[in-house]
């Protein structure tokens, strides 16, 4: 069964039709017994509209490691694989990809056929449905393009769980939920001050946050008072000059506390407005005293809410200034100029006229400031007043945020440091989470609301369907008591236009994929699950919105365990983008090196630190890989071995005695889930097996002459024993490799063989002679080495200097000494503290022709 000559090339392939063939990793429910024979795995999944990059091959891969570790330790391993494919890049992708966009207003068109040459910037507009089914159909190309991937870099994943967040029972699950926050109060319809993004025309929850340095510039703006005497305020948005409703200083600002009470008037525009204390004011930032508009940032938001000022809203959904001239502005001329106009030419076109009108003192001061955007966005948010839903997160609710905190105090943390990102995003909430979208492609709010005889809808008292009747779709399906024509209509309904945040069914996922309220065995069996694995970056958003649902719905954590990965870095320690251009396509590594080098490197890389990706690090690994090829090869090459207690020299039973150190400090390192150090620790035994051990016993274990048949048998059972050991032990890692070896000479699969233990192993070696061993190879071979002769010269005679201890130790094993580094004679020396040779060189053999 053993090839001639072994290769990497197509392990992949081979291996991956075997394991789909024989269901290796489907996980069995009906053969479970208790919750405690479950390991269960809470797989991220991925956004199809994405493109993987080796980040998410490493980190997938620390998960899998984890996985097949815990299944041979013969737990009944639940690791299900999901695409999360609805929500905003979805869409953006599909409308690039087709060349269309949404128009919710359009009919579905039955026979609509996308355009046979798209052209993303004059793109055709199509009815709601005829979206979704093109979102449909690009994402199952995606997904398939996706699980290809996955299965080239050997996940052990149960593809029989595969789940999308957009399927039907996601669907369900994901409204269920809903209705049921909704019933407790929990989740909340509320017309409020919302962020927003212009150009992809929908609401931005505080998670979605990215702060980013913004060119702009200090405009010093002249106020009047009535007793002629100027107030001067510095703002970077003079465009939202005609949303003020208020000067705001801090209490003890000893410039401005004669003011409080008073009013001024705003130049331009001529409104009226109070001058109020307010200790979120910066004394020290500009002028001291600032002008709060509805809304430039979040600390207006505060000032609004908490000093009950008037909403005067002037930027409009589409990111330009509402056109109607709102009924506060005085000079109702000026307002007209920015009427209609972008937030950009608005400030130009305000800063120009209160220069003409000598309201602006000097000329505006170039800064940088920090901006809110979204993440996925690449203009600055606005902040607009909308009706958006709520779920309570903590942000509003003190008790409740003491209780996500405690949440997060009894998960257990890889590494344990990662905790504190957690609470500071907890601590810092000041919002509740909100989770509705002005999108598409989602999954929908299952609500309507009832109209009154003047056509207005009833927000106060909506309408929702029975927890039997989900998944609805309130946009094409009516509710219990009404019919389809009544909608719009007064006296009739209107559906919830809005869908979910995916993050808001993503939040879900453990119960999604345990079975919550679908198969109650499965969720008892499963749920809470094991492990949590994710990237740093998303512990605010699913680490903790699937803790925020599962307390509010289960009453306790999700899971156990976090385990968090680190971003992987180009080589100059920056993060790896597509629009940086240092990004590397995962399947042309895998193709180059092979899946089980590049789960190697993955595997370096310890858990929640970042890494540099370097392709020659590949290399590496790849040279592990054949060497664990050839090594097997030759080990087996040897024939057969006997049992046990056959091993009987000291060497081999030294080396035993170090595998079985090894066994226990690679399996305390899984239990801690520090994959990294338990791969460490079983390469470095390995090599340390190939270049001294292997080498020391190879002429004993041959016997050609068969002067020592016992020698033989002890050295041909020690080293089928490592192997079968190493084999295992490398098999989380290198799954391919591991299982081709396997297959030469073992029964069944390496990945369901159960983990080793040290029982397994002798105990009676000692394992500092293997140490010993290994530091008298290093000055045999030195001293061919610093004379320039090759390795088959013969030493004639070698006189070693040691410890008394370590010249006792290889006097044990000096005729394997001798054959392998052709050494005639040996003269052993007790003293010193460390080993020293001097060695009489003969001329190497010539070589066979």
């Amino acid at each position: 069964m053993v090839p001639d000559k072994p290769a990497l090339e197509g392990l992949e392939a081979k291996w991956g039709k075997v394991w789909e063939d024989e269901q290796l990793y489907a996980f069995h429910g009906d053969q479970v017994e208790s919750r405690e024979a479950v390991f269960s795995i809470d797989t991220p999944p991925p956004t199809v509209s994405g493109h993987l990059h080796p980040g998410h091959v490493f980190s997938y891969t620390h998960t899998d490691t984890i996985a097949r570790y815990q299944r041979m330790r013969g737990k009944k391993v639940f690791y299900p694989m999901g695409w999360d494919d609805n929500g905003l890049p979805t869409e953006r992708r599909v409308q690039n990809y087709y060349g269309v966009r949404c128009d919710p207003s359009l009919p579905y068109d039955p026979d609509f056929e996308p355009p046979a040459k798209p052209d993303p910037k004059h793109q055709i507009s199509i009815s709601r449905r005829n979206f979704v089914e093109l979102c449909v159909t690009l994402t199952a190309v995606d997904e398939k393009t996706f699980q290809d991937l996955w299965r080239s870099v050997g996940l052990s994943v149960d593809w029989n769980q595969l789940y999308t967040t957009i399927s039907p029972e996601s669907q369900r699950i994901a409204q269920l939920a809903f209705l049921r926050n909704h019933a407790r109060g929990e989740a909340y319809l509320n017309d409020a001050p919302t962020l927003w993004d212009v150009t992809y025309q929908t609401a931005v929850a505080q998670a979605e946050l990215e702060a980013r340095d913004y060119p702009g510039a200090y405009h010093r703006l002249a106020f009047h008072r009535d007793n002629g005497d100027d107030v001067f305020i510095e703002t970077t948005r003079p465009e939202l000059l005609a949303a003020c409703c208020a000067l705001i200083a801090h209490p003890d600002d000893e410039r401005y506390q004669h003011l409080f009470g008073t009013t001024v008037t705003t130049p331009l525009y001529g409104v009226e407005v109070p001058v109020i204390a307010h200790p979120a004011a910066e004394m020290d930032k500009g002028a001291g005293i600032a002008m709060c508009c509805t809304f430039g940032d979040l600390t207006d938001v505060q000032w609004w809410r908490e000093l009950q000022l008037p909403t005067r809203t002037i930027m409009g959904r589409d990111g330009r200034i509402i056109r109607e001239t709102p009924d506060w502005i005085v000079n109702t001329e000026a307002y007209e100029q920015i009427a209609g106009k972008t937030a950009f030419t608005a400030r130009k076109l305000v800063v120009e006229a209160v220069t003409a009108s000598g309201e602006m003192d000097g000329d505006p001061r170039p800064t940088e400031r920090k901006a809110n955007f979204y993440e996925k966005g690449d203009k600055p948010l606005e902040i607009i007043g909308t009706r958006q839903w709520y779920i309570r997160n903590g942000g509003r609710d003190e008790e409740l945020r003491a209780q996500l905190l405690e949440r997060g105090r009894e998960l257990d943390w890889v590494p344990e440091h990662m905790r504190h990102r957690y609470e500071n995003w907890v601590e810092g909430l000041n919002g509740d989470w909100l989770i509705s979208r002005q999108r598409f492609f989602g999954v929908p709010f299952p609500v309507w609301y009832r109209l009154d005889e003047q056509g207005e809808p009833d927000y106060e008292h909506p309408i929702v369907p029975a927890e039997d009747e989900l998944p609805v779709d309130p946009a094409s399906q009516a509710p219990q008591g009404y019919q389809e024509e009544q909608r719009g209509q007064a006296g009739g309904f209107i559906g919830d236009p809005d869908v979910m945040d995916t993050w808001a069914t993503s939040s879900l996922t453990p119960q999604l994929v345990t079975g919550w309220q679908r198969d109650d065995d499965l969720f008892a069996k499963t749920f809470p699950m094991d492990l949590a694995p994710e990237a740093h970056d998303i512990i605010r958003t699913w680490v903790f919105s699937r803790i925020v649902r599962a307390h509010l719905e289960n009453g306790v954590l999700p899971w156990k365990r976090a385990a968090i990965s680190g971003f992987v870095t180009d080589p100059d320690r920056k993060k790896m983008s597509k629009s940086k251009g240092n990004t590397v396509v995962p399947t042309e590594i895998i193709e180059q090196f092979g899946a089980d080098a590049v789960r190697w490197r993955a595997a370096m890389a310890r858990p929640g630190m970042d890494s540099p990706f370097d392709k020659a690090q590949m290399k590496v690994g790849r040279r592990l890989a054949m060497k664990i090829l050839n090594a097997s090869k030759f080990v087996l090459g040897f024939g057969e071995g006997g049992e046990l207690t056959d091993v009987t020299n000291p060497a081999d039973l030294a080396m035993l005695a170090g595998l079985r150190q090894l066994i226990a400090t690679a399996t305390e390192s899984f239990e801690q889930f520090n994959y990294t150090a338990a791969l460490e620790a079983s390469e470095q035994f390995f090599w340390t097996f190939c270049d001294d051990y292997l080498e020391l016993v190879k002429e004993r274990a041959y016997d050609s002459d068969g002067a020592d048949e016992a020698g033989a048998l002890s050295a041909r059972t020690a080293l089928r024993n490592a192997l079968d050991v190493l084999l295992r032990l490398f098999a989380p890692f290198l799954p391919f490799v591991t299982e081709e070896v396997w297959s030469w000479w073992k029964p069944g699969s390496v990945h369901i063989a159960s983990w080793p233990i040290p029982e397994e192993l002798p105990c009676a070696g000692d394992v500092e002679l293997l140490e010993d061993i290994s530091a008298a190879l290093v000055e045999l071979r030195g001293v061919k080495s610093t004379h320039k002769k090759p390795m088959r010269t013969p030493i004639l005679h070698a006189t070693v200097s040691a410890p008394a201890s370590m010249i006792e130790h290889l006097k044990l094993v000096q005729t394997d000494l001798a054959y392998v580094s052709k050494t005639e004679k040996f003269t052993w020396v007790e003293g010193g503290e460390e080993l020293s040779l001097e060695a009489e060189l003969g001329e190497p053999p010539a070589r066979r022709k």
